[in-house]
């Protein structure tokens, strides 16, 4: 899958953009949930599909390090709560996973536009990771990033973040 759009609206420096989401268990996450915590954002095209859940479940597997770290996760796409919640009791998924059914968040990420499936272009999320400092300032942003890509991009970010 290719990607032509414009690219990520949030640049290093940017401040966290303010929503409300549900998560797959009904509950209400906003970023200022996580003051005081590192912040890792992903977007993601659709639960249950295998891009998709090779990056949640590569992110799940490094969780402990990450809380270790001091570093939250939410995991965002289009899905419904409840498809949220079978995408991650299916994969043992132990973060929040948010619902952004209007896509609202994702273009305020500026994650959501035209790309290419299967030689079809399609309006969707292109998949994407953001790293918010404990003040919720962007310090990393990857958009487009591979599933195979998202973990180690974020560890080294980490490694490399004061």
């Amino acid at each position: 899958m290719s990607a032509s759009f414009k690219p990520a609206a949030l640049t290093p420096g940017d401040a966290v953009p303010s929503f409300s989401l549900l998560d797959q268990d009904g509950n209400v996450v906003r970023p200022e949930d996580f003051a005081g915590s590192k912040l890792f954002i992903f977007f993601y095209p659709r639960a249950n599909t295998g891009g998709c859940t090779a990056q949640a479940v590569a992110v799940q597997e490094i969780l402990p390090q990450l809380n270790a770290l001091g570093v939250k996760v939410l995991g965002i796409s289009p899905d419904s709560p409840t498809a949220q919640k079978r995408f991650a009791e299916k994969h043992g998924l132990r973060f929040p996973l948010l619902s952004d059914a209007d896509h609202m968040v994702a273009e305020a990420f500026g994650v959501w536009g035209e790309k290419q499936v299967r030689g079809k272009s399609v309006q969707g999320i292109v998949r994407s990771g953001f790293l918010f400092d404990a003040a919720g300032i962007l310090q990393k942003a990857w958009s487009p990033v591979s599933p195979k890509d998202t973990v180690p991009k974020l560890m080294e970010a980490l490694k490399a973040a004061p």
